[in-house]
């Protein structure tokens, strides 16, 4: 599992190959991973926006934004956790992600940025 703790929110990443998959008559390689967010902080914090790069080893890198994660914008007290599930198709069988979450403290109105490590995609047969 990798770690990343800014500003006292801590992200925590896992991921699994989960096999592959025609999409418009392509091999692809899936990809799931869980992302844990822990407000480790004093204050009251809110997802609102997230970056990320996705780097595939056969195609371009790619970039994904918007607003919250998989529909939801979670607010998070101090010590609260909230994690979820979500998933990307490569061509490659090794790829990465990294970006960041923009995030509002509540308590001081203040915007900051919370980085997601950068993590590695890789299948069984790459990994043995």
């Amino acid at each position: 599992m990798i770690h990343q703790i800014t500003k006292g929110v801590k992200i925590s990443v896992q991921t699994k190959y989960k096999g592959t998959s025609y999409r418009n008559n392509k091999l692809y390689h899936f990809f799931g991973y869980a992302i844990t967010i822990e407000n480790k902080s004093p204050e009251t914090v809110k997802l609102t926006d997230r970056f990320w790069k996705i780097f595939d080893t056969l195609n371009n890198t790619e970039i994904v934004s918007g607003e919250g994660v998989v529909g939801q914008t979670p607010t998070l007290k101090p010590n609260e956790i909230y994690t979820y599930g979500s998933g990307c198709y490569l061509e490659s069988n090794i790829g990465a992600m990294k970006g960041f979450y923009t995030m509002i403290n509540l308590d001081t109105f203040e915007q900051f940025k919370v980085i997601i490590p950068t993590f590695q995609l890789t299948t069984q047969t790459v990994l043995n």
